[in-house]
This record gives structure tokens, sequence and C-alpha cells, in this order.
């Protein structure tokens, strides 16, 4: 029998193997060097420079787990098709938002309407929506959204469009040239404007008008008063897929739609996302209880309405499928600028390391753009004999008031007391990256998991629009897991016999960020004071030593340069995403070190902030114009300046003080240094634009200049020892 997918390994390996090994032994011979070389003046910063070249070294082995063998997998639907036509599993989808403010709902709502409108039967999809910020706002525009996909859903088979979020395809789409198409494309256009027009107006009024509460019961669940942390459970069926008279405006039947806000009470830690799906799980199951559930961000968007098909290639494959916990499709966004200013592509990630993590077990669970099987989401064991009930789901009807009650009853604040929910059961709690540690765990219990990167993206959602997002979004993702790699889940640990060497090494890839900014911040400081100071922490040119340390260099920069034209970026890109790695290694990923140092020491809880997902007018059109945004005085800021200055002091102080001298001795003992601390001034010019050229509300404000250059003259006095 075919198999309903293929497994196809990256050619070029025995090349990347060779060139992999000549690094390492050029890694070898600079630690060798360091060690055995180590001069009687400034001791303390040579150590300090074997420390970090140290740590380089490692992280870099622990990038090789993920390149060494990587595999691509490809779905055959057709196939599908051919062996199961529309005897398919139920799909429960879950869609998250916690705020109207940072996460608008019509943006949600155009999320929502793409995952109802999938190329799959309708009586089997089960679309919920969980509020975590409880609002009439959101509820209404789920009301609003679920009216228009009367038209919407019947638009879309009709004329086969893509993708299927009205937000993305209508600004993209050409006019119809066939006048009866032209009329319809316009009355569905026109429909889907003053939905969202109706939508936005109410969210900037922040009240919902009496006369609008009577179209529906569920708008009196906010008559009692409450707010976003203090409110009861709220569940609400807004289309019944079971209901015979819930149907398009063409007799369709239509996917069933839910809203959920679990209970929120002050005195109850609601353990953030992590406690929403958890909410989910438990309220699907007593109206539909499908056996495939779906997860993505509210602001991540179906692009690919045979996504859900696709995923179901691994799971009903009958060699492997019953082995298979979650397929995980890449994150990926369609407001990345041309040359990806801010870094924010992913696409090495996706397409590199995400595959590499599939050779030995299957990739981390990302928290979006993923399909679960139930069973194992719950906390089930693989075995051998483990055998699916595909047609499970809740088929009989029921009066919806009985159903929404009960189902209101699995989402209160003390249904979890005294459970194994969070623990055993359902995304573990007590990580800001909550998917991650749940698919760590998954794998631990003996599933697999499956990468599928399709030629068309399955998602496609917003990303970092400024340099403050990106910074934000980065802290909590490096913070999260190292909390990871410093619990008892840490992947060399938890995973120590139960998943192989490599797949716990490439999930160290990420559990390792945060540190990775300490010897980052030693190698753009140190070597540039001692070009200022006179102390040579390099070989000398002439020296045969000086060979490894330039190849190690150069060669990782252009396989990395590599891998990005071969990912989708431009050079101009790789650039800017080699100033952002520094940037974030030196701010977000410093900060994940130093909360996750006062969580140890008891100092701090753990937190999470939503990330928004608007920019003003005027940091829109600098970010299409890819000139980097600041205009705050921010904490982050002012380190970002601080290096960027101590730099251009540190390298225009040296080559004076050496041109005056007369001396011979910059070419021969500070060459390296010279071109460190000469790169680093080249990549962070778009900082000096920011602190002394620009007059845009974007700049580096005057006072973090200000504070930077005093941070900048008190390290001038940092000894080189």
């Amino acid at each position: 029998m075919e198999r309903l997918f293929a497994t196809e390994k990256v050619g070029g390996r025995a090349l990347y193997k060779l060139h992999a090994i000549t690094v390492f032994v050029g890694i070898c011979l600079v630690l060798y060097y360091r060690a055995t070389h180590v001069p009687a003046a400034g001791r303390a910063a040579w150590l300090g420079m074997l420390a970090a070249e140290l740590w380089f070294g490692f992280y870099w082995v622990i990038t090789q787990s993920v390149r060494w063998c990587p595999i691509r997998r490809r779905a055959f639907k057709d196939r599908l098709a051919t062996r199961y036509g529309q005897r398919l599993p139920c799909v429960d989808i879950f869609v998250c938002t916690a705020d109207p403010q940072s996460e608008p709902p019509s943006l949600v709502m155009a999320t929502i309407l793409s995952l109802m409108a999938y190329n799959y039967p309708p009586e089997k999809l089960n679309v919920y929506l969980s509020d975590d910020g409880g609002s009439i706002l959101t509820f209404y525009a789920l009301w609003e959204a679920s009216a228009f996909a009367k038209h919407w859903l019947p638009f879309c088979r009709r004329y086969n469009i893509e993708p299927r979020s009205p937000a993305a395809y209508f600004p993209q789409s050409d006019k119809p040239n066939d006048p009866r198409a032209f009329e319809e494309w316009s009355l569905v256009k026109g429909l889907y404007e003053e939905m969202t027009e109706r939508i936005d107006s109410i969210v900037r009024s922040g009240k919902v008008p009496e006369e609008i509460k009577v179209n529906h019961k569920g708008f009196s669940e906010w008559s009692t008063g409450g707010n976003s942390k203090d409110h009861q459970p709220i569940v609400q069926i807004l289309i019944d897929g079971k209901d015979r008279d819930a149907v398009d405006k063409e007799g369709n039947v239509l996917p069933t739609l839910v809203y959920m806000a679990r209970e929120k009470r002050p005195q109850y830690h609601h353990n953030f996302k992590a406690g929403a799906m958890n909410a989910l799980i438990r309220v699907s199951s007593v109206i539909s209880n499908s056996p495939i559930i779906m997860n993505v961000d509210c602001d991540m968007y179906s692009n690919n309405s045979d996504s859900i098909r696709e995923a179901l290639c691994f799971f009903l494959d009958e060699e492997m499928g019953h082995k298979i916990a979650f397929v995980q499709y890449p994150q990926n966004y369609n407001n990345m600028t041309k040359n990806n200013i801010y870094g924010n592509s992913l696409n090495v990630i996706n397409q590199v390391e995400m595959g590499g993590m599939d050779t030995w077990g299957g990739p981390l669970y990302i928290g979006t753009g993923c399909f679960h099987r139930r069973e194992a989401l719950c906390g089930r064991t693989f075995t051998k004999d483990y055998k699916e009930d595909w047609d499970r789901g809740i088929k009989t009807q029921q009066r919806i008031d009985l159903t929404e009650e009960k189902a209101k009853s699995l989402a209160t604040c003390t249904y979890e007391l005294n459970t194994l929910w969070g623990n055993e059961i359902g995304l573990k709690y007590g990580c800001p990256v909550e998917d991650v540690i749940t698919g760590l765990a998954i794998h631990c219990r003996g599933w697999r998991s499956v990468y599928n990167d399709p030629p068309r993206a399955a998602f496609v959602g917003v990303g970092p629009t400024t340099i403050a997002q990106t910074i934000l979004q980065h802290k909590r993702w490096s913070e999260g897991n190292f909390s990871i790699f410093l619990s008892k889940y840490c992947p060399f640990l938890f995973g120590h016999g139960k998943t192989k060497l490599p797949h716990q090494m490439g999930y160290c890839i990420y559990g390792l960020w945060a540190p990775n900014s300490l010897p980052t911040l030693y190698y753009v400081v140190i070597p540039s004071l001692g070009l200022l100071k006179g102390t040579s922490l390099f070989p000398e040119i002439m020296s045969p030593w000086i060979t490894p340390f330039i190849y190690v260099s150069v060669v990782k920069n252009i396989y990395s340069l590599y891998e990005a034209l071969t990912s989708g970026d431009t050079m101009r890109g790789w650039w800017n995403g080699q100033r952002m790695w520094m940037v974030k290694r030196i701010t977000s990923y410093l900060y994940g070190v130093i909360d996750n140092i006062r969580k140890l020491l008891g100092l701090s809880k753990m937190g999470f902030v939503v990330s928004p997902k608007i920019s003003d007018e005027d940091e829109s059109k600098r970010y299409e114009q890819e000139i980097m945004e600041f205009g705050t005085s921010s904490p982050e800021y002012v380190i970002i300046a601080t290096i960027a200055l101590l730099n251009l002091v540190c390298l225009v102080g040296g080559l004076a003080q050496f041109l005056t001298s007369g001396q011979n001795m910059l070419l021969n003992n500070f060459f390296l240094q010279v071109i460190l601390c000469g790169l680093l001034v080249v990549i962070n010019i778009p900082i000096y634009e920011a602190m002394f050229l620009r007059k845009d509300r974007g700049r580096i404000p005057f006072p973090v200049t200000l504070a930077s250059l005093g941070f900048m003259m008190l390290a001038l006095f940092v000894p080189i020892v």
C-alpha cells in the first residue's frame, strides 16, 4: 500500500560534515592556543576570552544536532482522498486571544473565518475561541463573524480562493473579469468591510449598544458586571453544526462555532495560555470531542485550505501514523520587510533547524499551527498496540443550553484543584513557554512528532514591527526556554533514556539562548577596550595561530550566509539578522538570564505579557522603509547605544594612539581586535544614525543618548588585567 507521506533526506550532507569537522578542529585549536599562551599582562581578560570561546564552541556543537542529517516531509493528500474519501475524523480548532486592545477583534475574526473555511467537511469542523480577556467586545465580534460566515464560506468554495482570510484576500485580490463573479466579489467584500467597520467602531467606543444585545442570549453574560480578571465562566455556542438550521446562504452545513471565557477570580492563578488551552480541551470534550485538536494563535490565519488534509496524511499513515502525537507547521509572517530589518522571519529556524529535529524524534511544539492527537495531549503514553478511534466525537443532539451549562462547569477556577491538569494532563504549567515543555513531555512519553513545511505556507501571521516588540518577544522566549533548562525538565535530564541525545541537544539550542548573552556581552566589550588600552588579546598577524581564529570566524559566517540565502533571506537581510542577534543577546537574552536568577532566588514570579499586534501609522511607515524604530526611553536602548558608542570610541581612540605613536604594533599585535571592533562599528551604523542624525519620532531619545554616553565613559575606566 502506498504511503500517505514521503520522507526525504536533505542533500549535500557529506560536504557539510567535512565542513563541520574542519570547523570543529579549528575551534579546538583556538581553545588550545588560549589555554597554552596565557600572557602575563591582561591575564584575567585572556582567561575571560577563553571562557567565552569555550562557550561559543560548546553551543556550536549543540547546534550541529539539527544540521547533521536533516529530513523533509511531503504529504500526498490525493492518496488520502482516494483511500478515505469523506470518511475523515472530526477536528477541533482552538484559537486563543487575551486582550481586545493588543489583539484587535477584527484581526481575530479574520483568523476565525479562515479556519471555518477549510477545504474539509464542515460538519466535522468545530472552531473554539478562548477569550482570556472575557470581553463583550470580542464576543460581539464573533457574533458578527458567525453571520458573515454564511456568505464567506460559500464564496470561498465556489471560487476556491486562497488565502481564506478576508483581511488577507481582498487587499491582494484582483477584481474578477466575469460580471457575475465581480458582482458577488463586490457584495462579499462590501459585507466584510461593513462588518469590520462595525467591529472596530464598537471596540473604539468600548461598549456594545443595547439594541444589539437583544440579538443573542450570550450578551446577557455581561449583565452582572465583572472585568477581565474577575468573571464567571462563559460558554456560548454561536453555531451548532448538528442543528439542521445552521446552514449558509446556499443551504450547506456550517462548522460549529463556540465562544469560551474561562472563569477568572483574583485568588486563583489562571496559568496564562496553558490554562486557557486546558479549559478548551475540557469544554470541547462535551461539545465535539474530536480525536484531532488544532491550535493556532489569533493572528495566524489559515493560508492553505488543505492544511488539515495534509496533517491527516501523517496521522492516518498505516505504517507510522500510530506513533505520531502532533504535526507541527512553521510559524510564518506576512509582514516582513524585504531585508528583514528586525531579523524576525525565522526562515533558518523553520527551514533548517526544525527539519533537523524531525530526524531524531520530531520538532518541538511551538504553540501555534499544530495538530495534536487528543489522547497524546491529554497525557496518554505511547504503546505499540495503541489504536485510535478516528470515528470518535459527539454525534447525538442535546439541548444547547444543557451542553453550555455542562461546559461551563469544566471552565471554572476550582475544577483543576487537586487534579493532574497542568502536570500529567494537558499543557504543562509553571513555564512562560508552556508549549515547548508540553511537547518535550509528549516526546518523553514515547510519541514522536512530524514537521511539515509545504510549498504554500499553512499559516501566516503578524510578526513584530518595532525593535521593542522584537526584544519583548525574544525576552519571553529566551526566559521561558532557559527556565526549562534550569528545571527538572532540562532535556538532558528529563529526556535521558527517553529521547535520543541529538534530540535533547536540539531542544537545548533554544534553552541556551539566554546564557549566550554573557559571552556575547564580554566579546563585544573587552576586545574593544583592549584595543584602546593597548592590551593584545589575539595572536599576532605573523603567528600561525592566527589561522584557526580567522578560519573559524570566516567559514562559520559564510555558512550562516549560505543558510540564510537558501532559506529565502537576502544578503542584506542576513546582515540585519546578524545585528539583531547581537542586539537580542545583549538585551532580551540578558534579561532572560537575570529574570531566571531572580525567580530562583524568589525575588520575582513568572509573568506573561501579550505582544501587541498593532503599530501606529508613523511606525508602520518607518518599518516599511526599513528604518529602525526606537522612540522611547527604554533601558534596553541604553544598553544597545552604550555598546555601540563604546566600540566607536575604542576604534577611533585605538587607531589614533597607534597613528600618533608611529608604532607598527597595530598591524602586528592588534589586527583581529581592529577587525572585530571595526565590524561592530559598521553593524551599529543604524544605531549611530538613530542617536545623532535622525529627526523623526523613531530616533533614540536624547536622554537615552546622554545616559549611554555616561555609561560608556564609565566603561572606559574598566581595567584590562
